[in-house]
């Protein structure tokens, strides 16, 4: 077992995860305010912001893993994509109100999984 790879991973998802909710909460903000009288107003920007976050994490662990001198890092995209898209897709109400933030629980899990699965990746480096 990798135990360097794990704690790479770690900090990398960590830092993926914030960044995704910080990008999702910032951009509902903008998606609300843009809201005006007409039906679907804030809809463009509500989109846009749940196709970036989702868009968003597996290119931010690729570069952080990369960053770390770790390569082989397949699995961990497409888990960590996927998950998060499934978490963020659950919570998007919770995210989506005035003030709103997904349940920190949720987000430990997201963190916990993926970076159980850091450690699956190719043990060459480049």
């Amino acid at each position: 077992m990798r135990y360097a790879r794990h704690g790479k991973g770690a900090l990398t998802v960590t830092g993926a995860t914030a960044a995704g909710h910080t990008l999702m909460s910032s951009g509902y903000t903008w998606a609300r305010d843009s809201a005006g009288d007409t039906v679907f107003s804030g809809a463009f920007e509500f989109l846009v912001t749940t196709a970036a976050a989702w868009a968003l994490m597996p290119v931010v662990l690729w570069a952080g893993m990369r960053v770390m001198g770790e390569a082989g890092n397949t699995v961990l995209l497409i888990t960590g994509g996927l998950s998060w898209a499934g978490l963020s897709g659950y919570f998007i109400d919770d995210i989506d109100r005035t003030g709103g933030q997904m349940p920190v629980l949720a987000l430990a899990a997201h963190v916990l999984l993926c970076t159980g699965v850091a450690g699956a990746g190719s043990s060459h480096r480049n």
